[in-house]
């Protein structure tokens, strides 16, 4: 194990003043070894800075070291430092008695817990492993230009203002804003200025700003079903009912009775998730109707559709209100990098105050260095080029697992034939539960999620969700071939 230098003053809990105090100040030393606090290899301060932090004479400081290496904690001599020693003394491994239990520990009364506490519960990250077929949800990470991005951070960092050290609003870097602004109204149609964008860590965190601003307990929430576990997460935290409302070939069904009574629809108009259908125009002109005339509002997530490969581009929803009842919110972690948490949300006018208060007083504002590494990012074209060149190669992944699907999967697997996105979905045969099809799958190396664990009660029919962006179109064969392997052991199985 390696020395480790300590670069912060070491702080000791000095409390009895009853003894020596090389006494003392061996028992502290000797107690932050035991707990591990101060952990083998550390390096301690020298004793002169000792000395001078605590207001003891270098002798003290000297006395208790001594006592502390004949006992075989620390290491060292003059000159060389002084470091905990590498393996301890024996005793210092013993588990401690009953009576030696800290009484403080003990007597902890047990916490008491909002609300709130009792129903969040963790989002899982993603897993940090190497991309194999099929995995949903993420980008070609191997093909994002690291080099250029690290050229403009790096230029970014000789050039740093004081202004950017400082912060800046909480909605935002404005150039960035602005920058954002100008690409939400060209390439999505929305109809926004640069004062409604606010910088965010993400979807994740617009959608909990929304749910804190405008529901309360019990207030209801229609989504999508099947549909995105994260926002269905963050409104059961706040104490919300959520209506679940099925999804057909034009999208959310917009029943009366499912809206009756909602404060927010949450809706992924663009690119449904997870199966990708898009919102016919119809649907979208009845949502919009509903929330005029009830007052309510709609949360937009604009999923992955700046990846589209066939069809027209379909304009977002908060193109078409002209009542300020949508909220319209992207993340850029999906098209550039998930470590990447920047994405914006586009804010109704009159509500655009109440998000800046809140941010003021949670984030502040998002890292603001990043803002401005994506500001240029953006502005010097380079995003464009980079949408414009995944888009083919994404194009050239989904046409690969179509044509080797049609070849190997056909009576077991139907998938559909997306135009948009980062992943497809695949619909099981009668008798295979899409769950006993991923544990097959998985057997052979190949990730697929069932679609039953982005519904909310029985779903209608049995799928599967497989992402191609991040798979190379070898490693999409091999897994096509593996994939027609586990249905056939779990058709025969069922």
């Amino acid at each position: 194990m390696a020395k480790r230098t300590n670069a912060f003053d070491l702080t000791l809990p000095l409390l009895d003043t009853e003894i020596p105090a090389y006494r003392m100040l061996y028992e502290a030393l000797r107690a932050e070894i035991l707990d591990g606090r101060l952990g083998p290899g550390a390096r301690l301060p020298a004793t002169r800075d000792l000395a001078r932090q605590y207001q003891l004479s270098r002798g003290t400081i000297v006395n208790a070291f001594e006592l502390l290496k004949s006992e075989g904690y620390l290491e060292g001599s003059i000159g060389s430092g002084t470091y905990v020693s590498k393996v301890l003394p024996d005793e210092s491994f013993h588990v401690k008695a009953e009576g030696d239990r800290h009484p403080e520990i003990e007597r902890r009364p047990r916490r008491r817990m909002s609300a709130y506490a009792k129903r969040v519960h963790l989002f899982p990250s993603l897993e940090r492993r190497p991309s194999r077929a099929f995995r949903a949800n993420v980008p070609a990470l191997d093909l994002f230009p690291t080099g250029l991005w690290a050229q403009i951070a790096a230029r970014r960092l000789r050039q740093v203002s004081t202004n950017l050290l400082l912060g800046c609003d909480p909605m935002g870097y404005r150039p960035l804003r602005e920058a954002v602004a100008d690409y939400v109204t060209t390439s999505r149609g929305v109809r926004c200025t640069t004062e409604q964008i606010a910088i965010v860590s993400g979807v994740q965190e617009a959608l909990d700003l929304t749910a804190r601003l405008v529901l309360n307990p019990g207030d209801r929430v229609c989504m999508e079903n099947p549909g995105y576990v994260g926002a269905a997460m963050v409104f059961e935290s706040i104490g919300a009912k959520i209506s679940a409302l099925a999804v057909d070939h034009e999208g959310m069904e917009l029943r009366a009775s499912g809206l009756r009574g909602a404060r927010l629809v949450y809706v992924t108009p663009g690119h449904q998730f997870p199966l990708g259908i898009s919102m016919s125009l119809p649907r979208r002109l009845q949502l919009l109707e509903w929330a005029r005339k009830s007052g309510g509002l709609i949360f937009e997530d604009d999923y992955d559709s700046e990846y589209r490969y066939s069809g027209r581009p379909v304009p977002a929803l908060q193109g078409l209100d002209r009542n300020g009842s949508v909220l319209f919110a992207g993340s850029f972690s999906k098209v550039l990098f998930p470590s990447l948490r920047l994405g914006y949300l586009v804010i109704p006018q009159d509500l655009v105050d109440y998000f800046a208060a809140a941010k003021s007083i949670t984030t502040r504002h998002a890292q603001l260095l990043d803002q401005a590494v994506l500001c240029d990012f953006i502005t010097e074209g380079h995003f464009g080029r980079h949408l414009r060149r995944m888009r083919g190669v994404y194009a050239e992944r989904l046409s690969a697992l179509l044509q080797s699907a049609r070849e190997k999967l056909a009576g077991w697997l139907d998938i559909s034939d997306v135009e948009a996105g980062l992943q497809t979905v695949g619909w099981l045969r009668r008798g295979i539960t899409d769950e006993s099809a991923a544990r097959a799958a998985a057997a052979r190396n190949v990730d697929v999620i069932p679609l039953s664990r982005y519904t909310r009660g029985r779903a209608a029919r049995e799928g599967l969700q497989l992402g191609f962006a991040a798979v190379d179109p070898r490693e999409i064969q091999r897994g096509v071939k593996e994939l027609a392997q586990a249905l056939k052991a779990a058709g025969s199985g069922s």
